[in-house]
């Protein structure tokens, strides 16, 4: 079984993400202008998206890629499966 990929420039991201969160919780706390506080909300979900993007794509290429280099079909079918759940239980 390979080792996961690291993730670890991600953590800097999501740091990042956890200072945007506590400044528009301070936001709501001041009482600031709503159209102020909606765009630090969507600065806030892009940049998890971003990082959700990355991982993804991480783990495309080495998870999944792995698995189809293997030869191991079952392995390969069943990485696409889970893909194909995540997405689905998400987007909804």
């Amino acid at each position: 079984m390979s080792k996961h990929p690291s993730h670890e420039n991600e953590l800097k991201k999501l740091n990042r993400i956890v200072g945007q969160v506590e400044g528009i919780s301070r936001m709501i706390g001041e009482g600031r202008y709503c159209p102020d506080i909606i765009a630090q909300l969507r600065a806030a979900r892009a940049a998890l998206r971003s990082v959700e993007a990355n991982i993804l794509e991480t783990h495309l290429q080495h998870c999944v890629t792995d698995a189809m280099m293997a030869g191991n079909r079952k392995k390969a079918s069943e990485k696409i499966m889970e893909l194909g759940d995540l997405l689905k239980r998400f987007d909804q």
